[in-house]
């Protein structure tokens, strides 16, 4: 084997850290080197939280604690973690190159004939998303459920490709065949992850990793582990989007955050070179911290910013509240199908008929109420099976989420 060496420089000093070593293994009928990590934490030398590092530490913890404070104030906290949830999803799968937004996502969920046909294969993506979270969230929190582990993230997996693009790639199960990234193949590969029979030893030091005591934060060993899972690279599809839940998931088991608020793939996203380029320098250059640094601000940066769209969205929904109670004509049932419209901002008459069990004339003047508020706003145009969306929600909610043009 060859050995991968770094040179570092740590508060002015420098030093030559061994960051894995290279493998020679054959891939498509080629010989390839592939990168086989050392175990975290990184030694030789090691991480030290010093100076501007520390300084990015104490920003993203502030603010993963000025969000955590922000979902304990609103009235609803269900309303955000919807939101938020989705806007995720969404945001993971699009990095990924899913061509779905989140109002695609949004309008199948409204959709009443959504439960009788399968959604677009985008949108379906997105979807398998939600349910893996959602399982995996679940799983933890459940006193009989499965414990973070690579176990819990093997059934994450299966749900998140079953029956999608990568569904026939081994969902749910560590591959036991040579992959790479970019190129058009294994020989002209941008990256070649570990060969299949290191893996076992390789996701057991990841998975102990996990549960071990260590003097770094919390948030950056979650920013190692995220890395080291994309270095490991398990999978033969859907690598990142496991990545970048498992960030999720221990934001949680370290209690930085009781719940999913953080959509931290609208940052990769704005940033999707220098997030790829900073995985690739902490393999090839050994810069923990420079993808540290670029991790951190990340957190800072979106957590800052959902505890203002939180904030954004109270206020409108708190506003919104005022006109429709202040509207001529608004019903008890108007006012009840207003406080639905956060955890389901966009509705059809069926829907209010089943989810407020009333009547359909009763329904459609409800809704009108809310259309003459300037709350709802029809988005079809059509006389028969019509949308209602509440706007003002749903364009502070979908920032961020617009497929990139050209």
């Amino acid at each position: 084997m060859a050995v991968g060496n770094a040179t570092v420089t740590i508060e002015g000093a420098v030093a030559i850290r061994t960051t894995g070593e290279y493998q020679t293994t054959s891939a498509g009928g080629e010989h390839v080197r592939a990168f086989v990590p050392h175990a975290l934490p990184p030694a030789d030398p090691p991480i030290v939280i010093e100076g501007t590092l520390a300084e990015r530490v104490r920003a993203a913890e502030q603010a993963l604690v000025r969000l955590e404070l922000a979902g304990e104030m609103v009235p609803s906290l269900d309303w955000f973690i919807y939101a938020f949830v989705r806007k995720e999803a969404v945001l993971s799968s699009q990095i990924e190159g899913t061509q779905a937004t989140l109002m695609d996502l949004l309008n199948h969920e409204a959709d009443p004939k959504a439960g009788a046909a399968p959604p677009n294969a985008d949108v379906e993506e997105v979807c398998n998303y939600l349910d893996a979270l959602n399982y995996a969230r679940d799983q933890v929190q459940a006193p009989s459920g499965l414990p973070l582990s690579m176990r819990l993230l093997n059934e994450t997996h299966r749900r998140l490709l079953q029956g999608v693009r990568g569904g026939t790639k081994m969902p749910g199960e560590v591959r036991r065949s040579q992959n790479w990234i970019g190129g058009s193949r294994p020989g002209n590969a941008s990256y070649v992850p570990p060969p299949p029979n290191v893996l076992p030893t390789l996701l057991s030091d990841f998975e102990r990793y996990m549960h071990a005591d260590g003097d770094l934060p919390a948030v950056v060993r979650s920013g190692l582990l995220h890395v080291q899972f994309e270095t490991i690279h398990p999978y033969l599809d859907g690598n990142g989007r496991i990545g970048r839940l498992l960030v999720t998931l221990l934001l949680e088991h370290w209690q930085l955050l009781t719940r999913p608020l953080l959509y931290l793939s609208l940052f990769f996203k704005r940033h999707r070179r220098e997030y790829y380029r900073r995985l690739d320098a902490v393999r090839v250059d050994g810069d923990w911290e420079g993808w540290l640094d670029f991790f951190l601000d990340g957190v800072a940066t979106i957590a800052d910013e959902a505890v203002a769209t939180s904030r954004d969205l109270f206020a409108l929904v708190t506003a919104d509240r005022t006109r429709v109670l202040g509207q001529r004509g608004a019903t008890l049932l108007a006012v009840q199908l207003f406080e639905r419209l956060p955890g389901r901002p966009i509705v059809s008459v069926s829907w209010v008929v089943d989810a407020l069990g009333t009547t359909k004339p009763t329904a459609g003047r409800a809704i009108d109420a809310l259309v003459g508020a300037g709350v709802l706003v029809e988005t079809t145009g059509m006389k028969r099976d019509r949308s209602y969306a509440y706007q003002g929600y749903l364009d502070r909610l979908r920032a961020g989420t617009e497929l990139d043009v050209g």
